[in-house]
């Protein structure tokens, strides 16, 4: 196993640097929680003025400690870490947990502070867990080197869950939400601020390790994607799932998450990209995250996704309820085909639409089992969804048999239970046996949601370099040229002057400015369309020149772009950027002026191929009826996809930060697609 692995999951001697002999202080509990939970190795209290601490004997610095040392808990105040640090890293030990806050997520001077802690240690090959860490727990081995209130229980159930958490109180939040459902967890780790080791690295040293069968994440952000990516490659190798709930959805969550760890925020559309690039299941509700592990674990990402399930029922209204919730999620839930109806009317069983009532008939196992079963023979379904009415409150025993028959039957789709009352006796029977339930009609639909959307991990494409000179402040002029080397040429010429002739050009025209500064030249006057002739050119190069100027007067103009008026099909934006957290992507969407403001988009981690480019073709609804959608001309799609593919070479290029063709005209049929409008930007 990894040293570091034992270091962190297996520890035998463990510092407290900073313990406290006041069992009511939070620095007491993590002594406390590792003597409470069977932790049956050396505890090593460090303090100045004690020579015992809480039972235990007490050591004046971390140099008086006899022997080797394979983790230290530093228990201290902010001001105090650094010179501890130093202390830690001198005596040789792998692995410190840092508890203090104070640090990226308080400013300057704290990101400064946490910069030298981690190039001390850096230097030593102390690796650092934290700052803001609220430790790390190996159930399976009686390890509670934490101070997270919920260790405060007497007993924990283990299991075979690894949870990885950058939020240190939804560490313990999350395990006692399974242990009321009988759902244990193998590890917990608090990584905080993740100055050092981020949580994919963490997750990834769990891959091996026996005890583990899955891994959650609770993510507040992506901090070293290389490691997620490595993480979910070897994960999926393994047969083991990796699920995450990621704060950042709303605008409002992304800022908090910034403020809280000090982590730099980017878009949920590009963290939504990279999950599914690299075969990461992800939910977005709270119960999901707990609950889906039991679905995943097992088995592979599905070979062909219908999105759609059987739904059978002992409540029509909690029946209604899962449907519906589906539905929104983007599952349907389908009616029995010929053989599934077959098997139905075989065994007596009524079915009528969408849903398989059984009511009236109650939850008797073996008319569940039966409902199941034949569910299971339809062709065109991933899942069967059984949801279960009061009997799962007052009955649990009878309430689970027929979905645990089913499920011993053999049948080739998974078996999975809604109970619609607060049935914690159920919840726990049907844990125990390894089946899917779900608390609410909400975690059902995100759960089985995730389970369609679940892919293998991406290959990598090929990304051959692209050898184009940019200047430090581009322009458009520089920006097709750019586009240009891609195989994006459109015709365009560029004017210094008002006077200057453009050449063979065709007419109508269109003219604009040119500057490094205005990405959004129509703002301030500085597009004009449908120019007939050279003479007007000149007219309205001239009068550009003014209103620009006065409109942008601290803008550096560089000239004029005039390009041939085009017309297509329909227009496209797409775009490339740099996100902060999970790095390139590329950008497709409807385009235009309105391209902000209905966000018809979608994202993938940049580069792409072409087969990836058609399938977020599909995804944009703007697009469609380019298609051919009711009789209307077909679009040139292949030449956008093989657009979409060239601008996300652009992730070869760390000098670019962003680039941008909007609208990038789409013509019929084998015509093409024209660049009407680009824009880059230079990193840094």
């Amino acid at each position: 196993m990894n040293p570091l692995h034992r270091a962190l999951f297996q520890p035998r001697r463990i510092a407290l640097i900073g313990a406290s002999s006041d069992p009511g202080r939070l620095t007491a509990r993590a002594q406390l929680y590792l003597r409470r939970h069977g932790f049956a190795g050396d505890i090593l209290p460090v303090h100045p003025r004690e020579a015992q601490v809480l039972g235990e004997t007490a050591y004046p610095t971390v140099a008086d400690i006899p022997g080797e040392v394979d983790l230290a808990y530093i228990l201290l105040n902010t001001p105090q870490v650094e010179g501890v640090v130093e202390a830690v890293a001198a005596k040789g030990i792998a692995a410190a947990c840092v508890l203090a806050d104070g640090f990226a997520e308080s400013g300057p001077e704290g990101a400064a502070l946490q910069a030298r802690l981690v190039a001390t240690a850096g230097r030593a090959g102390l690796r650092i867990l934290g700052p803001n860490s609220m430790g790390v727990v190996n159930l399976n081995d009686r390890i509670a080197c934490t101070v997270n209130a919920a260790f405060e229980a007497e007993t924990l159930p283990a299991g075979r869950i690894a949870l990885i958490s950058q939020s240190g109180s939804m560490m313990g939040a999350i395990m006692s939400r399974g242990a009321a459902r009988g759902i244990g967890f193998s590890h917990l780790v608090g990584t905080g601020n993740e100055a050092d080791l981020s949580a994919g690295e963490i997750a990834g040293l769990l891959v091996d390790d026996p005890q583990v069968d899955a891994i959650l994440l609770f993510l507040e952000a992506i901090r070293q994607p290389h490691h997620y990516a490595d993480l979910a490659r070897r994960a999926h190798a393994a047969g083991k799932p990796v699920i995450a709930y990621k704060l950042g959805r709303s605008p409002y969550g992304a800022e908090l998450a910034t403020s809280h760890t000090g982590a730099l925020a980017g878009s949920d559309a590009a963290a939504e990209a990279f999950f599914r690039a690299h075969g990461i299941l992800r939910v977005t509700t709270l119960e999901g995250l707990i609950e889906l592990p039991a679905l995943a674990v097992s088995r592979c990402p599905p070979a062909r996704v219908h999105r759609a399930v059987g739904v059978t029922t002992t409540t029509g209204g909690g029946g209604a309820m899962a449907v519906d919730c589906l539905g929104v999620a983007g599952i349907e839930a389908r009616a029995p085909d010929a053989a599934a109806a077959a098997r139905l009317d075989a065994a007596g069983i009524h079915h009528h639409g969408r849903l398989l009532d059984l009511t009236l008939a109650g939850a008797k196992p073996d008319r569940v089992a039966a409902a199941i079963d034949a569910l299971q023979a339809a062709a065109d379904t991933d899942l069967v969804l059984s949801v279960i009415g009061s009997s799962a409150q007052f009955k649990p025993q009878d309430a689970v048999a027929g979905i645990l028959r089913a499920r011993d039957a053999g049948g080739a789709k998974p078996v999975a239970a809604f109970l619609v009352p607060q049935a914690d006796a159920s919840l726990r029977l049907l844990a125990e046996a390894g089946i899917p339930a779900f608390r609410t009609p909400e975690s059902a639909a995100d759960c089985i949601r995730a389970w369609c959307d679940w892919l293998a991990p991406r290959p990598q494409p090929a990304l051959p370099a692209i050898d184009h000179a940019l200047p430090e402040r581009p322009d458009e002029a520089d920006a097709r040229r750019l586009f240009a080397a891609l195989g994006l040429a459109s015709p365009f010429a560029v004017l210094r002057t008002p006077q200057d002739a453009p050449g063979d050009m065709a007419w109508p025209a269109a003219l604009k400015i040119l500057s490094p500064d205005l990405a959004h030249k129509t703002e301030v006057g500085g597009v004009k369309l449908g120019i007939a002739t050279p003479e007007a050119l000149v007219q309205e190069a001239a009068a550009m020149q003014g209103r620009v100027a006065r409109m942008a007067p601290g803008a550096s103009l560089t000239g004029f772009l005039v390009q041939p008026m085009a017309r297509g099909l329909g227009e496209a934006i797409l775009g490339f950027r740099r996100d902060p957290e999970v790095g390139p992507v590329v950008l497709l969407g409807t385009g235009g002026i309105t391209a902000e403001l209905f966000r018809d988009v979608t994202l993938r981690l940049a580069p792409v191929d072409e087969v990836e480019a058609m399938a977020m073709i599909a995804e944009v609804k703007g697009l469609r009826p380019l298609a051919g959608w009711r009789g209307l001309p077909r679009g040139d799609l292949p030449a956008l996809a093989r657009a979409v593919v060239a601008v996300s070479r652009l992730a070869s290029r760390a000098d670019i930060l962003e680039a941008e063709i909007n609208p990038l005209i789409i013509h019929v049929e084998s015509d093409g697609v024209t660049v009407a409008d680009a824009w880059v930007v230079r990193a840094g």
